[in-house]
């Protein structure tokens, strides 16, 4: 008789920015199948998702994955619902309106390693500030580059894991860094994104670090984190029409606002009009552009308009959910159906 360990994962209820909890049922002879994964529940009292006379949350597995630092281990991401089985308010993944998985996501998702001694970032020295940014990105050896066996490992765990993992590079400051995920379907997307992001944070609980989302967590001229969501559906991989991709850029003017709402907290502190960003008061959109709200890759004009969009705005700290839930709901409001018939 085998038994397995099922680390269930899910969003607790802290507002403006959620934060991943998790806790490990052992399940007996278990096949390895989503299916199999039983529901589960929680103390919502203790994560500001139920009040203490009914604390009971439920959890609904939605995504499995093999755990590749234990033995007989999965990663079980979750839904929470309330007790009667309707999606808690904090579950922004009910929301997305992606069924048949029409949109597809590529995330950029950007951080800092800190140092738990220092509370600074890799290769800040205490007192002090290193050279100014301009050599540490995707740079090599020990004067620039920071952090690189943790970042690699965390790479090999999220490959292992069975996640589309994509790449890693370090980014325009000292101790940044970037990893790229991509899925078809936005749920899945974001089921990704917080997975890597929970091997990343338990991985740091070995080397002394710890994980830095703030979008803007060193103040002056350094780059803020973001996390950048490149996205398409079959309209934009097939249309060939630059007035298309106009028409959907347009649709997201009139509801700038409502997404910097989701995109993440204290991204007014990295959305200043510098540092490869637009200001937080504006919205644009250009061809090749890092300068804009939302570029358009030079490789989808070079295809004769067939590709995707990078919504540039998302901070590091923000909720994939939340954003892939917002940007579909902006793409099917634009009216080009006579643009493509």
């Amino acid at each position: 008789m085998s038994k397995a360990k099922l680390e269930y994962i899910w969003l607790d209820g802290y507002k403006p920015t959620a934060n991943l909890r998790s806790k490990t049922k052992i399940e007996e002879n278990f096949s390895g199948k989503l299916e199999d994964c039983p529901m589960w529940s929680f103390d919502g009292s203790s994560t500001r998702q139920a009040e203490g006379g009914s604390s009971d949350c439920l959890l609904k597995p939605v995504a499995i994955y093999p755990d590749p630092t234990r033995r007989n281990g999965y990663l079980v991401m979750t839904e929470v619902l309330n007790a009667d089985g309707t999606p808690h308010e904090s579950n922004a993944r009910a929301t997305i309106d992606d069924n048949d998985n029409d949109f597809w996501f590529g995330f950029e998702q950007e951080y800092f390693i800190m140092d738990k001694n220092t509370q600074l970032p890799l290769g800040f020295p205490v007192g002090g500030y290193p050279g100014p940014q301009g050599m540490y990105y995707c740079s090599v050896g020990g004067k620039n580059t920071h952090g690189r066996d943790f970042v690699e490992e965390h790479a090999d765990l999220c490959i292992d894991a069975g996640l589309n993992f994509e790449g890693i590079n370090q980014e325009v400051a000292s101790g940044q860094w970037e990893f790229q995920l991509f899925s078809k379907g936005a749920k899945k997307a974001g089921d990704e994104i917080w997975i890597a992001r929970y091997l990343l944070d338990r991985l740091t609980e070995k080397y002394g670090y710890y994980i830095e989302y703030h979008p803007k967590p060193i103040k002056g001229d350094w780059n803020g984190s973001g996390m950048h969501a490149n996205f398409s559906n079959t309209v934009l991989r097939t249309c060939g029409s630059k007035e298309v991709y106009e028409t959907i850029c347009e649709a997201f003017r009139p509801v700038t606002k409502e997404h910097i709402a989701v995109y993440g907290e204290f991204n007014d502190q990295r959305l200043t009009g510098e540092h490869e960003t637009q200001s937080i008061n504006e919205f644009s959109y250009g061809v090749s552009d890092r300068g804009a709200s939302i570029r358009i890759p030079i490789i989808t004009v070079e295809k004769g308009w067939k590709g995707w969009l990078e919504d540039r705005r998302p901070a590091s700290n923000g909720d994939p959910y939340k954003i892939a839930a917002r940007i579909v709901k902006t793409v099917k409001t634009a009216d080009v159906a006579a643009l493509i018939a």
